[in-house]
């Protein structure tokens, strides 16, 4: 039976597909009162935002609301405008359902594949990266302080091939929109779902208004939080270029810069948010 059109999936194959800035600005303005509803948003160093090509790293939550993501937009457009907003790396996985794809291509979204990123970078874009994935985004409510980035340094080995800073932004308070009692590594496994859809995490939550519910929970209602999130100033290194790229070492030691700073940061955003209740 053939797939009907609306269902067809038609991912990004060029940068030049999306943003819609129409499709952009309209969402932007149909979502921030819900922003500000739901986060209540408080986002420090905006200021950080270079001019330019960047990479632009975050932490990432709440498995499928992102509120990080909703949080940047709102901050940085009204300071920066729709050009400095970075086109964020998806998974693949996103792309499988046609008004999906053109969903999230109208808003700049991108597959999160490294030619593509590259080609963005190298052409002046800001990319927006979760090196975390679903491992960040899916930990256990008992993990929600952490960043958590696995093994993945592709990030880091991409920043340097291209010879562009990254720009840490760290979110506090994300992942307390729902529950998640467990990430779900051993049921992805055990199912194939990580063959299939190449999800390593397929996560048992509590959330509104599907109560328990098993695999990541669609269009869940997010539970009314804080959200506190800071800029860093660009991280550059010292080394850069392909044969940086490829020293393994120094790939892991500017890892270890980065995530590091990171973590601290976010102990100090969470300290300051229940500082400030």
């Amino acid at each position: 039976m053939p797939i009907p059109a609306f269902l067809r999936a038609d991912p990004p194959t060029s940068i030049d597909q999306g943003p819609d800035p129409k499709a952009l600005a309209t969402f932007l303005d149909a979502t921030r009162k819900t922003t500000e509803f739901f986060f209540r948003p408080r986002v420090f160093g905006v200021e950080h935002v270079p001019k330019g090509g960047a990479l632009v790293v975050a932490n990432h939550n709440s498995v499928g609301v992102m509120p990080e993501i909703h949080v940047l937009a709102y901050s940085w457009f009204p300071v920066h405008g729709a050009d400095a907003l970075p086109r964020t790396l998806v998974h693949g996985t996103s792309f499988r359902v046609g008004p999906v794809a053109r969903f999230f291509t109208a808003l700049g979204a991108v597959p999160a594949a490294p030619e593509m990123a590259s080609e963005l970078l190298q052409s002046g874009y800001k990319v927006l990266a979760f090196p975390g994935g679903e491992t960040d985004s899916m930990r256990s409510f008992a993990d929600r302080n952490r960043i958590i980035f696995g093994t993945r340094r592709g990030y880091i080995r991409l920043a340097l091939r291209e010879n562009v800073p990254i720009v840490p932004v760290v979110t506090a308070g994300g992942h307390e929109t729902l529950i998640v009692l467990t990430s779900g590594e051993r049921i992805a496994r055990m199912t194939g779902i990580d063959r299939v859809l190449g999800m390593k995490r397929w996560p048992i939550t509590l959330c509104l208004p599907w109560g328990l519910t098993l695999g990541p929970p669609i269009l869940h209602l997010p539970v009314p939080t804080r959200v506190y999130q800071q800029v860093l100033p660009p991280v550059r290194f010292e080394r850069s270029g392909p044969e940086a790229a490829e020293d393994a070492d120094y790939v892991e030691e500017c890892h270890e810069r980065v995530h590091g700073m990171m973590q601290a940061c976010l102990d100090e955003l969470l300290a300051r948010r229940k500082a400030e209740g």
